[in-house]
């Protein structure tokens, strides 16, 4: 695991030993991604440079050092991620004449471009991986992230600079650098507390989507010009059904895919664990990780004292069953609140899912035993696992005399009076702020008023149901829960929200969070849940065959039942939840308090002061639970801080 940086400019006749200075610099900004080693590259004749930070997992030599050159000299790569069948990929390179100098899974790679060109070499890939190569012969610059969205890669143009990297703080190194604020990312902030790909929060600045290239033409390179990503693998692809499943069979095809592909992440020249919450997903991992471990498996849950919120003591009485070496750690409202101001300089833009505060504390317990840790992550993607699914279709099937109900109730009304009139004559209303009443309506009529089950799905996991009602400036881009469904995707509900998931939560807000956390802890993450011949086996069993009843993952459970006890697993879904609702009636109000201090949003310009003050209000009062609302704005508020980005500093309004 490690991380990388660069630019292509459009200039010739560069100072050296100023590209290299700014390569350094782009690399010791993103020093957390790999603290072991690091180095630059850079071609004069086309003004293009690399850089790279390394943590050093396999082939600790400098024969594993990057920016690395192909054998022939053709190809420069810097890479992040790991290639979990580079020993298969190299024995059949090795047959066809290719000679290696280490054992690296990056001279793999390089190889692999060489003898079966950049995009079939992709299609041969089993990993999670970002890199950028460059082809000396060709002039091009290839830029390339894995199937699912793993690892992170950011690019776009800053004045005559084509600048990309892992993080985007590595980007803000560029002396060419501007960081102009893009507005049009905010509404899909407050609307799901991230900002999904395409989108960054800053303007000419890219995610490139997941199982996607972009070659770039060095040669006749233009500014603020971006060919369109070519797609190197479609999961709507893997959307081919077999009926002839049954679960006993899924069961037993599933446990050994599992058990090959977790005994290929379980390769390393360094120590490695995994991080047990105690539910399906990581039980599953953890018991197929002991079954072919010769010693106990280090593992790692956290927990909290607040009643509702503690799954440690779950993840114990799973590790003591499967025998593992296990380390917990129960975090404290004092821990919350020293680590909160440093999650903008984590997440390197405004991210609000709110378990980002324990997956980096665990991630910071785990690294001081391990370099690598395997993680469950995927389970409930791939497998019907998200408790909202069944709630979600019957609310879908409900919806239309629901809204000729909540039209006849609202009439033409504006949502200000309406709210109040409903607060006048509805008893169980009374006791109810406007702006709550308010938001619910809104929540209400945008579910009711969705015209396919994509758009039902959409509004009914919005945060704010319209953004608008909190933004100086609305107006929302393109993303994963938007757009038409690929015809492969079955005529099938749960395969639609599987589908939705895939494509924006799962790479979005989990994988990001995941990564983030872990490697400013300098700490790599696999999970063998999200290989792709794992996705393929999934997405092609019928969904009747995990989700029964209410309860979904059932061909995964299946498999860990042959391990765990099920009374150790079977309790209700609880996910990683912390009380950030009561901590911002705490610890954290003081915090909150000035970040959200109505001047200040005023003269910055991006939220409607009253608005978010009232919200605020209304939590403090403990009338509501607005921590959700309110957890993406105070992100946003750090953010700013934390960037410099306060009043009277420049920012665009």
């Amino acid at each position: 695991m490690c991380g990388f940086a660069g630019f292509a400019g459009t200039g010739r006749n560069i100072n050296r030993d100023t590209c290299e200075t700014t390569l350094r610099k782009m690399g010791d900004a993103i020093v957390h991604r790999g603290p072991d080693a690091g180095g630059v590259w850079l071609n004069d004749a086309l003004s293009v440079g690399l850089s790279h930070r390394r943590l050093s997992i396999l082939d600790l030599s400098p024969l594993g050092a990057q920016p690395m050159v192909s054998a022939s000299g053709r190809f420069v790569i810097a890479f992040n991620g790991e290639i979990y069948n580079f020993q298969a990929l190299s024995e059949e390179l090795l047959a066809d004449g290719a000679h290696f100098r280490g054992h690296s899974d990056t001279e793999v790679m390089l190889a692999a471009f060489e003898a079966w060109a950049v995009e079939a070499a992709l299609g041969r890939f089993a990993g999670m991986f970002a890199f950028a190569l460059f082809d000396r012969q060709e002039q091009r610059l290839y830029l390339a992230r894995d199937r699912m969205g793993e690892k992170p890669l950011y690019y776009g143009w800053q004045g005559s600079s084509l600048v990309f990297g892992s993080e985007l703080k590595a980007l803000q190194q560029h002396p060419q650098w501007q960081g102009e604020i893009n507005r049009g990312a905010l509404p899909l902030l407050v609307r799901h507390n991230l900002i999904p790909a395409p989108h960054t929060i800053y303007s000419g600045i890219f995610k490139l989507l997941p199982a996607s290239f972009v070659a770039i033409d060095l040669a006749r390179l233009e500014p603020g010009q971006l060919p369109e990503p070519s797609r190197y693998w479609r999961l709507e692809d893997q959307f081919v059904e077999s009926h002839d499943w049954t679960g006993e069979t899924a069961s037993d095809h599933l446990e050994a895919l599992l058990a090959k592909v977790i005994g290929e992440q379980m390769v390393s020249d360094v120590p490695l664990g995994a991080f047990l919450s105690g539910g399906v997903d990581s039980s599953t991992v953890v018991a197929l990780m002991q079954k072919q471990a010769s010693t106990p498996v280090k593992t790692f849950s956290i927990g909290f004292r607040e009643d509702g919120f503690n799954e440690a003591v779950h993840a114990a009485a799973v590790a003591g069953h499967l025998g593992t070496d296990h380390t917990e750690l129960y975090v404290t409202e004092q821990d919350a609140r020293e680590l909160v101001p440093r999650l903008p300089q984590v997440y390197d833009e405004p991210f609000a899912d709110s378990s980002q505060l324990p997956t980096y504390l665990v991630s910071e317990m785990t690294r001081r035993h391990v370099t690598v840790a395997l993680s469950g992550d995927g389970g409930d993607e791939l497998f019907c696992g998200y408790t909202r699914y069944p709630g979600i279709l019957r609310g879908w099937q409900r919806r239309r005399s629901f809204g000729s109900r909540l039209k006849a109730l609202s009439g033409r009304l504006p949502p200000e009076l309406t709210a109040r009139a409903i607060r006048n004559l509805v008893p169980s209303q009374r006791g109810r702020s406007v702006e709550a009443i308010r938001l619910r309506l809104a929540r209400a009529k945008a579910v009711a008023s969705s015209q396919s089950l994509s758009d039902f799905y959409r509004q009914s996991v919005s945060i704010w149901p319209d953004p608008a009602i909190a933004l100086v400036e609305p107006g929302e881009g393109s993303y994963g829960l938007t757009g038409p469904l690929p015809d492969r995707v079955p005529d099938n509900d749960l395969k639609t929200l599987m589908w939705r998931d895939l494509n924006w939560y799962l790479p979005d807000d989990i994988l990001t969070k995941v990564d983030r956390a872990a490697m400013a802890c300098s700490l790599e993450t696999r999970i063998p849940m999200l290989d792709h011949r794992v996705v393929s086996f999934a997405m092609g069993l019928p969904a009747s065959l995990n989700m029964q009843g209410n309860v979904g993952k059932q061909v995964l459970r299946s498999v860990l039942y042959r391990h765990v006890p099920r009374e150790l697993i079977d309790r209700p879904k609880q996910g990683f939840a912390v009380p950030v609702s009561a901590w911002l009636r705490g610890s954290l109000r003081e915090w909150a308090e000035e970040i959200l201090e109505p001047n200040r949003l005023r003269e910055q310009g991006y939220f409607k002061p009253d608005m978010v003050r009232q919200v605020w209000n209304e939590h403090l009062s403990g009338r509501e639970d607005y921590s959700s609302e309110l957890w993406g704005i105070l992100m946003f508020q750090a953010w700013l801080k934390e960037q410099g980005l306060q009043i009277g500093s420049g920012v665009k309004k």
